[in-house]
């Protein structure tokens, strides 16, 4: 997404892209007082299931699965464009639905957007064209009438930060007041819960990972899950550290150094008992086109497939039909199309 600068950084050719045929270590990283292995394993194809949905090609939308759909909401076309405002649904990413056409929320690129008490929720993000972000919170049981829960929720307005639902609360994790602002006081890493979107708790004003914005959280192991993101402007910083927690408030830093490289703008799911983390971009690499797994969040194998998407940042990755799904993001040019991994139980071969 993000204007000329970001993409003005074209991604190396053949980067992440290079195929392998068998399991083999190829790495061995020290992180601290960590030693992380990395490994690269040659997995199961991706699958485009529409080289071109019915919504308007985008990056930096919401996204998540809802009645047994595929949704999106909102996103990015352009920097001096206003955020689409559309809310579309599929059962199955071929044939999709646009149930709203004019949501009332208008910060929808970079926003909070996940399923929780059966509802939809969209918050935060960031207002186009312009800076302006916001602290809203909206809800919906239908994506077509939606519900301000709170016009300015406890944490300040910002835009990109990360987001879990875990011991029944909502959770939401740094993030920065000013896109184009990455300053020490702009950037966050402080923690807040709620459970009901109109009362937030501080968890703590200032975890232990560093101020950053763009960075990936997930539950797993009954912990919440950091990792990733960094600084975009006006000076650059993406790292690759992760980090875990019980409660919100005490972090424990699993590694200072992932074997994936070091990045903005990525995805991370759980799926078959592992974290995931999918593509993103970097200002010395580009866009990445690489797919990595894990166990513990130290130790990560890279899967290889002969057939996989183009590199690209600021997609959507949802766990959907037991499948992995990929859709839209910025690979070179902004995309609509849809992908597939099905990756068969028992496939790791340690179950």
């Amino acid at each position: 997404m993000r204007g000329v600068v970001r993409r003005s950084q074209a991604c190396a050719p053949g980067r992440w892209c290079m195929r392998q045929a068998a399991l083999a270590v190829v790495a061995t990283m020290v992180s601290g007082v960590n030693t992380a292995m990395s490994e690269t394993k040659q997995g199961p194809d991706w699958v485009c299931v529409n080289q071109k949905a019915d919504w308007q090609a985008r990056d930096s939308m919401g996204e998540f699965v809802y009645q047994d759909q595929l949704w999106i909401l909102g996103g990015w076309f352009d920097a001096k464009q206003p955020n689409p405002l559309d809310v579309w649904k599929s059962p199955d990413g071929k044939q999709w639905t646009c149930v709203q056409e004019h949501a009332p929320w208008v910060q929808s690129d970079l926003p909070v957007s996940l399923i929780y008490k059966g509802k939809m929720w969209i918050m935060g993000g960031r207002k186009l064209p312009g800076t302006e972000c916001s602290n809203k919170v909206w809800s919906s049981t239908d994506g077509v009438a939606w519900t301000l829960e709170a016009e300015h929720a406890g944490w300040c307005a910002r835009v990109s930060p990360a987001f879990v639902v875990f011991k029944d609360r909502m959770w939401v994790l740094g993030g920065t007041e000013s896109f184009y602002d990455h300053s020490d006081a702009m950037v966050k890493n402080d923690v807040w819960s709620s459970a009901d979107g109109k009362d937030w708790k501080l968890e703590t004003p200032n975890a232990g990972w560093s101020k950053r914005a763009h960075a990936q959280a997930v539950v797993f192991d009954n912990k919440i899950w950091i990792m990733g993101g960094g600084l975009w402007h006006p000076e650059h910083v993406a790292v690759n550290d992760v980090w875990c927690s019980e409660n919100g408030e005490h972090w424990t830093q699993v590694t200072a150094s992932a074997a994936w490289a070091p990045r903005l703008w990525f995805s991370t799911v759980v799926y078959r008992d592992r974290i995931w983390v999918l593509g993103g971009w970097s200002k010395p690499n580009g866009n990445f086109g690489d797919v990595w797994y894990s166990k513990d969040g130290k130790d990560w194998t890279e899967l290889k497939s002969n057939v996989i998407w183009k590199n690209r940042h600021e997609h959507s990755v949802v766990v959907f039909q037991d499948k992995l799904w990929l859709y839209g993001g910025y690979a070179d040019v902004l995309s609509s199309e849809v992908w597939t991994l099905e990756v068969p139980p028992g496939w790791f071969g340690d179950e």
